[in-house]
Parts: structure tokens; C-alpha cells; sequence
């Protein structure tokens, strides 16, 4: 299966893991609970959706990769313990607490978060010494006398012998005892990664013109040559960095990542000709509606890479304003519901700090989420945006005692911030009423309208904008995509994003 699906298996299994009788009891006890085990190539993605899972549902998460372990830390130390047996005194040996438990356990006590995933990567490459204590822990979920708490899910992955020497192999007691899942590289899985987490579109558009070069690992008289999932998007986030700080990207960088030779130079020069296309194309203004007869000339009479590549680059341009309107969007959401709670404190308590302690709440939750693992990089920033509009608000309340009054002021700036809001969205709107209006003229009903399309509807934040604010145009090519009228009626109680309710 692919990594989306494998994602999917894994959730489904700490949803059912999660499940809980009647008195609160796990209905599948800690050493009762199959690990998942993970089998796929290396570089595919397995890390990254099990920080996507943890954020998505809400849990800790704590990551270790087992070829950096020894047996005493997997194991703990051993120390000698004096007892005494039916009269007898004896001295025993005993051991610390592993390092791998207690971490769960220091997790739990620093951010209160009682359910988790304990992730062990590359457990079938562990040292000789460790590997009887990895399959004892693999059955019974503990590192010598200590178990993995309540609540926590052990979840492992490895990497099929044929691409690491040191692949130990499990027998198949120790197989019946795992729940294993194999997946494989899938460009078009991953395609939707990509756009969703703003890879930079030049590697895009080359892999939709090239998807064979996306995975491969290849033995030659040189040695090994590969070129991974992982390695594509560290190779973008360098790109984007380079870019910001005008740093040429040439072959040298891409052969860093890209261990390929052919593919590092083909990426290369294709690379290059992607920069004279957003030079030539000006994106930027094709979205603000103002085409020149020179760009619409040359859009119609373009080769297929060309147009492949412009697709990529207005796409991305569009995702862009998308995500910043959505993510502002979270932000007002989240805000309002801040904002209840101060509207019904205030009128009881000082104004001030009851907004003080709404602050702190935050950063408090803003932290923990951060130790945790339940908090995305962009799940990270909106709340960050909410601390620094709740923040603005307490300086405006500073010396106001009266409840009702301060929280007039406070709606007031709220109001502002959701009239931005929808200020933002109508411009986008517009912006991609424009994008189509142009392909549409340049391409007609071509490949060019169905890859814009496709991009917006895999895209989390293409569609959560499209639910709320809508496109004319998109629903009209694509009309089997029903998700506009489902959302609105879903998401009318907020429409307005007013407090003048409460």
C-alpha cells in the first residue's frame, strides 16, 4: 500500500487501541496490543506521517531511532539490590528505569497529555546485544521491569534487507506478535503532500513531467545511486531558502540531495528553465487580471513542459493565498471561542486579567503542544497570531474596569480583524476567478485546466477555502465534487464571525 493508506491502517488502530470500557479501562491492555510495524523503503515518508497522525489526533509523540541505542540505555543500568527472602538476606541485581520509558513518563508529567504514540524507527537494525531485549519488549512492551504506560502506543519501523546490510530478520514467533504494514513510494500520494505543504513547484512539475525519476535506487559500477522522497522535499526546503536569501541554486546543491547524477542534472537545467518561465510568465499578474497579449500569445503556443510548468507556477502562487487566507481563518475561529470566555468572565472579574489569564492559557497550550508533538509547524503559527491579537486587545482594556465596556472594545477589534478576513478572501476569490479565466482562454478544456483542478481539490487548504468562500469557475470544472454546498451548510453557524450573538 501506499503511505497515505498505510497512515490511515495506523489510525484506525490507535482508534481502536484508544477504545475504553464502560468504567474507563483500555479494552485492549498495554502488553496486549499488537505494535504496528512499519516496513517500507527508506525515505518514503513513514516518520512524517506519524508526526501528521500525533497532530491530527490530538497526542504526544516521542521518536527514537534504535540504531543510536545501546542496551543499556534501551535496558537501563544495573545497580545491586539488598532483600530479603523467607529470612534469608540476599543481594540482587536490579535496573534503572530505561531511557526510553522514562522519556514517555516525562512527556506525560511536563505537558498532562496521557495518551501518545512511542515511535522506534529502524528496529530491525539494532546491535546484536540489543536485539533480545527489542523482541522482548516487541511481545511484552517492557525494557526490563518497566512497562510502556497506559495509553501509549508503540508503533516501529524498518527497512526491507534489500536496502540495509544490516537488516536483522524476525522470526515469525516475533512476526505473529507485530501488526505489519508494507507500503511503497507513490508519486501521486506524495504530489498531494506536496502541494498541501508548499514544496517548491519546480520540483513538482518536474516530477509531473518525469514521475519515474521520483523514486529510485539503482546498483552501479560506482556504487549505489538513489534518489528518495525525503531527499525531494530537503532538497525543496533548500531551494525556497536559497531563493530568500538570493543564493544560487546550481548542480552542486541538487547532487546533495538528489544522488543521481543524471536525474541531480536533469533537475538542474530543467530548474533553470522553470526561472525564465515565472520570469517570462509574471504569475503575479495573471492573478491580479492584467494579461498582456505578449503572455497570452505564448501561454497558447506553448510545448506540453512548458505548460506543465506554468501550471505548477500559478498553482503554486494560488496555494499560497489560499493557506494565508485559511490560516487566518483558524486563527479568527479559534479567537472567537477566546472570546466567549473572556465576554462571560469579564463581567465578573477584572477585564484585564481575565485576558491575561487567557494569554497565558494559550502559551501554556502552545508549549505543551510543542514538547508533545500535537501541534503542527503551521498549527504552531496560528496560535502564535492569536497570542499577539489577544495581546494587542489586553493593551487596549489596560485601564478599563468595567466588564461590559472592555469587552465592547475588544469586539470592535474583532470586527476589524474579521472584516480583513473577508476582505482577504474576496481578493483571492478574485485571483483564482482570474487564473482560470486565463487558462481557459490559453489552454480551452486542455490537460493544463484538469492539473489546476486536481491541484486545488488534494490541496486540505485548496478545498477548506473552496468550501467557505467558493470559485465559480472551479465548481463549474468540476462538477462531480459536491464539498461546496455539504461545507456551507456545515460551517453556516460561524458564517459571519460575529460575537454580537453572545
Amino acid at each position: 500500500m501506499n503511505i497515505k493508506e498505510a497512515k490511515k491502517q495506523i489510525k484506525n488502530a490507535m482508534r481502536a487501541y484508544f477504545t475504553k470500557d464502560e468504567h474507563g479501562n483500555y479494552i485492549i491492555p498495554v502488553h496486549k496490543q499488537r505494535p504496528v510495524f512499519l516496513m517500507g523503503p527508506p525515505g518514503i515518508g513513514k516518520t512524517a506521517i506519524m508526526e501528521q497522525i500525533a497532530s491530527e489526533m490530538g497526542v504526544g509523540l516521542l521518536t527514537y531511532s534504535m540504531t543510536h541505542h545501546t542496551r543499556q540505555s534501551a535496558l537501563g543500568l544495573p545497580f545491586i539490590e539488598h532483600k530479603v527472602y523467607q529470612g534469608q538476606e540476599f543481594d540482587i541485581s536490579e535496573y534503572t528505569m530505561s531511557e526510553i520509558i522514562a522519556s514517555v513518563y516525562e512527556l506525560m508529567e511536563e505537558t498532562g497529555i496521557r495518551e501518545g504514540i512511542l515511535f522506534l524507527d529502524e528496529i530491525n537494525c539494532v546491535s546484536e546485544t540489543l536485539t533480545p531485549i527489542m523482541l522482548q519488549f516487541l511481545q511484552y512492551k517492557v525494557f526490563g521491569r518497566h512497562s510502556v504506560p497506559e495509553g501509549w502506543i508503540v508503533v516501529t519501523a524498518g527497512n526491507p534487507p534489500e536496502y540495509n546490510q544490516s537488516v536483522r530478520e524476525f522470526d515469525i514467533v516475533t512476526w505473529d506478535r507485530l501488526k505489519r504494514i508494507d507500503c511503497k513510494p507513490d508519486f501521486g500520494v506524495w504530489k498531494e503532500y506536496a502541494i498541501d505543504t508548499g514544496v517548491h513547484p519546480s520540483v513538482i512539475t518536474y516530477l509531473e513531467i518525469r514521475p519515474e525519476d521520483f523514486y529510485s535506487i539503482e546498483s552501479t559500477v560506482d556504487g549505489k545511486t538513489f534518489v528518495t522522497a525525503r531527499g525531494w522535499d530537503d532538497l525543496s526546503q533548500m531551494i525556497i531558502l536559497y531563493e530568500h536569501n538570493d543564493i544560487e541554486v546550481d548542480e552542486k546543491l541538487v547532487r546533495q540531495y538528489v544522488q543521481d547524477p543524471k536525474i541531480a542534472k536533469r533537475f538542474a537545467v530543467y530548474y533553470d528553465l522553470f526561472n525564465k518561465y515565472k520570469s517570462d510568465y509574471q504569475v503575479e499578474a495573471i492573478l491580479r487580471g492584467e494579461v498582456s497579449d505578449e503572455i497570452m500569445a505564448r501561454a497558447k503556443a506553448a510545448g506540453f513542459d512548458e505548460r506543465v510548468s506554468f501550471t505548477g507556477l500559478i498553482l503554486d502562487a494560488a496555494s499560497a493565498e489560499m493557506k494565508r487566507v485559511m490560516d487566518k481563518d483558524a486563527m479568527v475561529k479559534s479567537l472567537l471561542q477566546s472570546l466567549k470566555t473572556f465576554r462571560k468572565r469579564a463581567m465578573e472579574e477584572d477585564p484585564c486579567e481575565v485576558m491575561a489569564q487567557l494569554i497565558a492559557g494559550k502559551e501554556k497550550e502552545l508549549s505543551g503542544g510543542r514538547k508533545a508533538g500535537t501541534l503542527s509547524q503551521d498549527e504552531c503559527s496560528i496560535m502564535i497570531d492569536e497570542i499577539e491579537a489577544l495581546t494587542g486587545q489586553m493593551n487596549q482594556i489596560a485601564d478599563v474596569k468595567n466588564g461590559q465596556e472592555a469587552f465592547a472594545i475588544v469586539k470592535k477589534d474583532f470586527d476589524r480583524i474579521v472584516g480583513g478576513l473577508k476582505e482577504d478572501a474576496r481578493s483571492v476569490r478574485g485571483e483564482l476567478s482570474n487564473m482560470f479565466r486565463f487558462c481557459e482562454e490559453a489552454f480551452g478544456d486542455g490537460q493544463e485546466l484538469f492539473l489546476i483542478t486536481n491541484g486545488l481539490t488534494v490541496s486540505d487548504h485548496g478545498t477548506m477555502f473552496l468550501s467557505r468562500y467558493g470559485c465559480e469557475e472551479y465548481f463549474r470544472h468540476n462538477k462531480d465534487l459536491m464539498i461546496y454546498d455539504k461545507e456551507k451548510e456545515i460551517d453556516k453557524i460561524l458564517e459571519d464571525m460575529e460575537l454580537s450573538e453572545y
